[in-house]
């Protein structure tokens, strides 16, 4: 069986990865500072930060694959721990591929290397952009892949578009229970910005079948159905049925509100939230489609409607955050956002 190490294997994405490898067979491994709740059975578990060089090159000793899944995300809103965890952590996971002879890297980048794009659809060949310090970092993460490509490692980066899906929690838990209590959702000016996700099962198996391809490359992923952001909220609060309506806000003033509450700490957005919960971003997925045999199942429609009905099914035993705990996985304090929400 192929030995796998998922890092960052109990946060919300890495998890789900971990099942799918599991189920195909996969001897696997996981590192993570945060625990794991009910490890399954036979997987090894490096409880470590990716800083820890020795304990990283532990956990990649023997691995014939790496999926490199740890991150800080724009909700940590602390610019040296994107430095120091996205790429200082992605140099020394890299490094520790190498020096173990990985067959194989596969690290999840992020659409905010583009930061606002200045077309769409993104194609992987566009010049990375980015307009804050999560998606610098990330880009940073990316030139650690290119540079240890060099060196003679095999490194797939992927970019996925949001991630959506069953147990999606973070800011999408405010999404829903805003809606599950009938408050109505705001968005940015019209709201006619086209905007992509992807699902978590899908992008899971995008990563499985990247690692299967030998040769450094990178790829796009996100849904091939998807609208703009009022479309998909408007259908969501319908679906629901709880009296919530899609509302429009002006666009200026509420990007200037977002960023001073979130320098404050009076809100739980980040940076990267108030630069694209307004604009349009799309990702052409043809390259992944064409050498991966890669093709997306779930619509924006539909993942919204099913991280909706998981939340429906769940929402009196989430967790609230802390440092122990994964920020997709966790319930957010809304902050100054449940002064808003009684205004709207």
């Amino acid at each position: 069986m192929p030995k796998a190490l998922i890092t960052g294997g109990s946060g919300y994405f890495g998890s789900l990865l971990l099942n799918r490898l599991l189920e195909r067979g996969y001897e696997c491994a996981i590192l993570d500072i945060n625990e794991f709740e009910d490890l399954p059975q036979g997987v090894r578990y490096f409880q470590a930060d990716i800083r820890d060089r020795e304990a990283v090159s532990r956990s990649c000793c023997g691995m014939d694959v790496v999926f490199h899944n740890v991150a800080q995300v724009p909700l940590a809103k602390d610019s040296r721990l994107f430095d120091s965890v996205n790429r200082q952590g992605t140099e020394i996971l890299l490094s520790s591929a190498l020096a173990n002879h990985v067959s194989k890297v596969v690290y999840t980048s992020s659409s905010a290397v583009f930061g606002v794009p200045e077309r769409n659809p993104v194609t992987e060949d566009m010049q990375p952009k980015p307009r804050e310090k999560y998606g610098e970092a990330k880009l940073q993460g990316e030139k650690c892949c290119h540079a240890f490509a060099e060196k003679g490692l095999d490194v797939t980066i992927i970019r996925p578009r949001t991630i959506m899906g069953h147990g999606r929690l973070g800011i999408f838990q405010i999404l829903f229970e805003w809606i599950r209590t009938g408050f109505n959702i705001p968005v940015l000016g019209s709201g006619q910005n086209v905007y992509q996700f992807v699902h978590a099962d899908d992008l899971a198996e995008a990563c499985v079948l990247a690692s299967m391809k030998k040769g450094s490359d990178t790829y796009n992923f996100g849904t091939d159905r998807f609208g703009t952001m009022r479309e998909v909220l408007e259908d969501l609060c319908a679906y629901a049925n709880t009296g919530s309506k899609v509302v429009s806000l002006p666009m200026g003033p509420m990007i200037l509100a977002m960023d001073i509450s979130s320098k404050l700490r009076l809100s739980p957005l980040g940076a990267y939230h108030s630069l694209m919960y307004g604009r349009s971003m799309y990702f052409d997925i043809s390259k992944a489609k064409n050498e991966l045999t890669w093709v997306p199942k779930h619509s924006n429609h539909e993942m919204f409607r099913e991280s909706y009905d998981w939340y429906l099914q769940n929402f009196h035993k989430i967790p609230t955050g802390g440092p122990a705990r994964s920020q997709h996985r966790s319930g957010m304090k809304q902050g100054v956002l449940a002064v808003l929400r009684r205004f709207l």
